[in-house]
């Protein structure tokens, strides 16, 4: 059993948990994820290790409320504990070496970009972070960002907060003011993902993607995570999550993360109205 010392909400949709796993905490670095369950009977669903502390023994994790398993850890507060928290899994953002980096995170793929973005700023390079939301009140972790970057874009699709936009506007006027960046590092919704890397392709920029599919068992075996990379299958739990944005099919990464949608929201539904008759 795993206690949770700090819960947080960052939006209406979105919460931040600190997790008591001294050894996940140990060992994790920016881009490995966990795999958890909420009670003895649920499923096993990834999240990215969003944060941690290896001297407290903690581990950060920020998680959007989509489906029945987000609404039950929802609903878990500080002083409880979740069944199983299992990691780090995956392999780590590759940061060492560069200089100059473009950070882009959309939504609560933040939650991912955030760490990377401030490994890559302990580490001494100039970071530029963009992060996009579709409006004001969704925005996260910006004076964590704002810490982590030497320059910081905040962009909203309404422009109810920072400049109106696409995080790719942002990324292009960078570029063509002249800023030479070593690579770019792209989280968040798959689309947002695809359309940095057909920007980045015109200038020639590696870019490097986070993948998040469909995962169960975290290792391999199941095969449910896997992804076209170069016209090869990939599995984003023990291959990634990262992958060279420039090689991803992200037309059949974005058909296969929509197979569950419906089901999602339904357990969702079934979840919350589990609560509302215990109340």
């Amino acid at each position: 059993m795993y206690k949770i010392l700090r819960k947080k909400e960052l939006n209406p949709t979105v919460t931040l948990m600190d997790i008591e796993a001294p050894l996940i905490a140990k060992k994790a670095e920016p881009g490995q994820f966990v795999i958890l369950r909420v009670n003895e009977n649920g499923e096993r669903i990834p999240l990215t290790v969003a944060d941690y502390d290896r001297e407290k023994g903690t581990v950060t994790i920020i998680f959007q409320i989509v489906g029945g398993t987000t609404e039950l850890l929802n609903h878990k507060n500080e002083g409880e504990y979740i069944q199983d928290f299992v990691g780090p899994l995956g392999k780590a953002t590759e940061t060492e070496g560069l200089k100059k980096v473009a950070v882009v995170g959309g939504g609560v793929g933040c939650a991912i970009a955030y760490p990377v973005a401030k490994k890559l700023h302990d580490n001494g390079c100039e970071v530029h972070s963009i992060v996009g939301f579709r409006n004001k009140d969704l925005v996260i972790l910006e004076d964590e960002f704002k810490a982590a970057s030497t320059e910081l874009k905040i962009m909203t699709d309404d422009g109810s907060y920072g400049t109106k936009g696409l995080v790719t506007d942002a990324l292009k006027a960078l570029i063509e003011a002249g800023n030479k960046y070593d690579e770019v590092i792209a989280i968040g919704p798959i689309i947002m993902m695809k359309f940095v890397c057909k920007l980045t392709k015109e200038y020639g920029i590696k870019t490097v993607v986070s993948m998040n599919p469909i995962m169960i068992d975290g290792t391999g075996m199941c095969g449910g995570c896997r992804l076209t990379v170069g016209g090869e299958t990939k599995f984003a739990c023990v291959d990634g999550p990262d992958f060279d944005g420039h090689l991803v099919d992200f037309d059949e990464a974005l058909e296969r993360g929509s197979m569950y949608r419906e089901f999602e929201a339904k357990k969702r539904e079934e979840v919350c109205n589990l609560f509302k008759e215990v109340k």
